[in-house]
């Protein structure tokens, strides 16, 4: 019989040593919180932060999203990373946003008296904010990048992707959906790491762009693994066009801050690219005032006539719309004729010459309905040659100049203009009243990247980047444009713009070819999410010319999808492009695509930097898809169809072609021909 008493001290000893290992758990487990920063995000996300390295991970459903992130600046003499100042100690509190209520974290650091490193957490939300702040630092800074990680990684080792974003549409710059195997890429304020197989995927972007231009840095180490750095102070000579670095940001009130940034992990990646639009509107307020109309509508010159357009022509042109294509209209029934560049052919010198022409086009357009636009350069000078600033006194153009290594800057032809120049700031004042007095209602703007380069120093001296600059120069603009005119912008930065046009050009120039509407589309199929931040985004001049069927179907189709409608033949002139207008542009079934003025979103987005082929867009009781053929061979088509399509028909009309063609088992079958496109319909 064993020995009660042994077993009752046995037993007391165990139950000793098991109350000091769970005291010892129960220590380290203190310790380990002590030392741990841990940030709910959603349902089952979070941040970790480990006070004692200066690094933190991200979690998303059960696994890793990156590790051991850190943050990282540049000031004055002194430069520094989180992982170095020394042990960071916290406070949260409740605080208001422009996104909602959320909770603020904010982390300082033993060993660095000026890094601020901020967290905010929007309750049941995937994703955080995170900025940077640097408190009486040693001098200004040109680099501050809040989220540095050497482990972004993607759970699936499906058909992932990187996407670059360029910075504006100049020089048919093209958007890039990498293979994430192959990335090794600078996106330009925003970006996306996906899987395009299931859409889930990473978005890191940069919400505002006051100060700073913004960098993404993704390097793969594999085909689901990637470094990421998200940095402000971005300044490239291909991107950016700078020829040299960025410029270098004073403190305010004794703080230089970063950008927001927005970090997140998304079922739908396409989903994060829309709450990084929708959240830039937000926190950056338009000083243009909002186009509560109809989406606009119209014509411009720089399709065909180009150069070469006369008063008699841009007259003509004025009929044919008037008189023959009475059903090609808005929702307001109205429609802008829009002159591009080279409009000073109707004058004997320019806007200071005779414009009595001018005013008759004006006056014309009116006559029939239709509203009259016209076209400037607001920082950008042609003549590039020493002369009198027009409408600015004794200032010349020369001292307008911008210059980047002391030598001045030209683009694209055109010559870079210092936005914060009182000249600068004149020429505006007395070009446009003078075309305000002329009668017209829009008003086409152009190069405006050429008012975001850096510079070596600008007139204005508390001004040091482009994109303070382009701010100052764009807020003056819309200023002495005084709510009379619908603001149209072509080249132009992709986000910072928004803040003060109506209307964005989606791409560069484009014209008839197939070629040219995948071009496009390639902008539209990964910007779609501008149409979030400006009122409308545009797909250029519409030209059919003599292009076979299917590529003028396809080349309306892709305004259509990106949201507006402007067209851009000699109408003149007879030709096929009259009957073809007559034909589509009339059609009502078509233009109400465009009655929201909002960008179709792509269904599959695994085209590298070729257009997207299947888009998608829903409307109240409705739901539209797009599909495109830039081939020379015909296509087969099986297309699954969304939750939610009626799926009880066996017939459904495509909106160009009015065939029919059969849905078997909710999916859509059909055989699109080389060079065309096709638009489906379908109730909900």
């Amino acid at each position: 019989m064993p020995n009660v008493l042994y077993l009752a001290v046995t037993t007391s000893k165990i139950s000793r040593l098991i109350l000091m290992i769970c005291a010892l758990c129960c220590t380290s487990s203190l310790i380990a919180q002590k030392n741990a920063l841990i940030i709910s995000l959603g349902k089952n996300g979070r941040v970790v932060y480990d006070l004692n390295k200066g690094s933190y991970s991200m979690i998303s459903q059960g696994r890793t999203i990156f590790s051991d992130a850190y943050a990282a600046y540049a000031a004055g003499t002194k430069s520094n990373d989180t992982r170095q100042a020394g042990k960071a100690s916290y406070t949260a509190k409740d605080t208001l946003t422009p996104f909602g209520s959320a909770r603020l974290y904010r982390l300082k650091f033993a060993a660095d008296a000026s890094l601020i490193q901020l967290f905010y957490v929007v309750k049941s939300q995937n994703y955080f904010f995170t900025q940077i702040q640097l408190v009486d630092p040693d001098g200004p800074s040109d680099h501050i990048a809040p989220l540095i990680t050497a482990d972004l990684s993607l759970k699936s080792k499906g058909d992932n992707r990187a996407l670059y974003v360029p910075f504006d549409n100049d020089m048919w710059a093209r958007y890039n959906a990498s293979p994430l195997a192959k990335a090794d890429l600078q996106s330009s304020e925003l970006t996306a790491v996906y899987d395009a197989d299931n859409n889930e995927g990473f978005v890191a972007a940069s919400l505002d762009q006051y100060d700073w231009k913004t960098g993404i840095a993704i390097k793969a180490a594999n085909d689901s693994t990637a470094s990421l750095k998200l940095f402000a102070g971005f300044a490239d000579s291909t991107i950016t066009h700078d020829r040299i670095t960025h410029g270098k940001v004073l403190p305010v009130n004794g703080v230089i801050s970063s950008p927001l940034m927005l970090v997140g992990y998304f079922s739908d990646w396409r989903t994060g690219m829309e709450c990084a639009a929708k959240f830039n509107g937000l926190l950056n307020k338009p000083d243009i005032f909002n186009w509560d109309r109809a989406t606009p509508m119209g014509w411009n010159s720089w399709g065909v006539l180009k150069d070469k357009i006369t008063f008699e022509q841009a007259m003509k042109v004025v009929d044919f719309f008037g008189d023959s294509l009475k059903n090609f209209r808005n929702a307001d029934s109205t429609l802008y004729i829009d002159l591009d560049a080279f409009w000073d052919n109707m004058t004997t010198n320019g806007i200071d010459g005779d414009v009595s022409k001018l005013k008759t086009f004006a006056e014309h357009c009116k006559s029939k309905g239709l509203k009259p636009g016209i076209y400037w350069t607001p920082f950008a000078d042609w003549g590039k040659w020493d002369r009198k600033v027009e409408g600015a006194g004794d200032y010349t153009y020369a001292q307008t100049w911008t210059t980047q290594k002391g030598k001045m800057y030209d683009i694209d032809g055109g010559r870079a203009m210092d936005p914060t120049h009182p000249a600068t700031k004149l020429r505006m004042v007395h070009t446009l009243n003078k075309m305000k007095e002329l009668g017209f209602e829009m008003i086409k703007i152009d190069f405006l990247g050429h008012g975001a380069l850096e510079a070596d120093h600008f007139y204005d001296k508390s001004v040091t980047t482009g994109m303070q600059a382009f701010r100052q120069g764009m807020k003056y603009l819309d200023s002495v444009l005084h709510g009379r005119m619908l603001v149209y912008a072509a080249i132009s930065p992709n986000l910072a713009t928004s803040k003060y046009v109506h209307v964005r050009r989606i791409a560069c120039d484009a014209w008839s070819s197939i070629d040219h509407t995948e071009y496009t589309l390639n902008s539209t199929g990964y910007g779609w999410w501008q149409s979030l931040m400006y009122n409308y985004v545009d797909a250029d001049h519409v030209v059919f010319a003599t292009e076979e069927d299917g590529v003028n179907r396809a080349r309306l189709a892709s305004a259509l999808v990106t949201g507006s409608v402007f067209t851009g033949d000699d109408y003149s002139s007879q030709g096929k492009w009259t009957a073809t207008a007559k034909k589509i542009l009339q059609d009502r079934t078509l233009l109400a695509v465009v009655k929201d003025g909002k960008s179709f979103k792509p269904v599959k987005a695994n085209t590298g930097n070729k257009g997207v082929e299947v888009f998608e867009k829903y409307v109240p009781g409705g739901y539209y898809m797009a599909f495109f053929n830039y081939s020379d061979s015909v296509k087969k088509i099986a297309q699954v169809l969304p939750a939610g399509v009626k799926r009880k028909t066996v017939r459904h009309i495509p909106l160009l072609t009015g065939g029919i063609v059969n849905s078997i088992s909710g999916g859509l079958n059909f055989t699109l021909a080389a060079r065309d496109a096709e638009i489906f319909f379908f109730a909900r």
